[in-house]
């Protein structure tokens, strides 16, 4: 029997990462993407390690297989330093909905490297549902500049690089850690390893290149702080977990395109939350997204 388990955790892990892009956007803008970066995986760390010693009994998975600690490394490593810096970037020179635009090229990226590496394959109805995905979620931020600042410059060229950076990060992290996932770790374990592996590296950094006093002066910002805060709840914590639920339980390019629409999601967030008006190409790219998604439901049903 087909389980939707995947697609749900997938779906979930779109609305975290909605709210999450816009906590962090703004923070960025206050203190500076790396100062993001740096924090939310200290907080994240201090929230994971007392609720994982909770429920496993231990602070860290050190049961966990060697395989498993090198692909889930990696996957941090990749996913969380290399391209969540370049994300979180973007989210400060172009805003959260271009950024929600360029992430969509993730999915691609993702299947074809579960083709290569990990012998996945996708059905004409889950490649179908891919294209009308997308194709909703670009009709729908790709109108106007996507709520950023940056104009057609220098400022909006990076942004457009660091985005596309972001996304290519996003896709071979989430490879690094199906495999890792394969070894039989639970989610919550496997998030750990990573967040570790990346605040480790980050706070290496930092101390190599002596700017802890800088980042200091950053953690003064209370407002900033609180926004920091918030995103990590919704995003390296609760929103990774799902998406790693997600790639366990369904093919890596299926459960990365449904992740990508949380440019979809934020249509309503910024209609009755941040009171901006939805014009009707953004009503027709969502119900054009929704289709998508309902044609991945369906998939299993029309290839039978």
């Amino acid at each position: 029997m087909f389980s939707y388990a995947g697609e749900i955790a997938a779906l979930l892990t779109a609305l975290c990462w909605s709210m999450n892009s816009l906590f962090f956007s703004s923070a960025g803008k206050r203190v500076g993407s790396s100062t993001v970066n740096l924090l939310r995986l200290w907080i994240a760390l201090a929230i994971l390690v007392p609720v994982h010693t909770v429920l496993t009994g231990i602070p860290i998975p050190w049961r966990a297989s060697p395989t498993a600690w090198l692909s889930l490394s990696l996957s941090g490593m990749i996913g969380f330093v290399l391209g969540d810096a370049a994300y979180l970037e973007a989210l400060v020179l172009l805003g959260p909905r271009l950024v929600m635009l360029l992430m969509t090229t993730s999915p691609f990226v993702a299947a074809l490297l579960g083709w290569l590496i990990s012998g996945e394959t996708l059905g004409r109805w889950e490649i179908c549902a891919m294209i009308v995905t997308l194709a909703g979620v670009a009709w729908v931020v790709g109108e106007g500049n996507g709520g950023g600042d940056a104009k057609r410059g220098t400022g909006f060229r990076k942004g457009i690089l660091f985005g596309l950076l972001g996304a290519v990060g996003q896709a071979v992290g989430l490879l690094f850690s199906k495999m890792g996932l394969k070894t039989g770790i639970s989610p919550m374990s496997a998030n750990l390893i990573r967040i570790a592996a990346a605040g480790a590296l980050m706070t290496g950094i930092v101390l190599l290149t002596g700017r802890f006093a800088y980042y200091r002066g950053k953690f003064k910002e209370k407002q900033a702080l609180r926004m920091i805060a918030l995103g990590t709840l919704l995003g390296p914590l609760t929103g990774v977990i799902l998406s790693l639920y997600s790639v366990k339980l369904a093919p890596l390019g299926v459960a990365s395109t449904l992740m990508s629409l949380s440019p979809v999601i934020l249509i309503p967030i910024s209609r009755f939350v941040l009171h901006e008006k939805i014009s009707l190409r953004a009503v027709v790219g969502t119900i054009l997204s929704l289709l998508g998604v309902a044609l991945f439901f369906l998939a299993p049903l029309l290839s039978s």
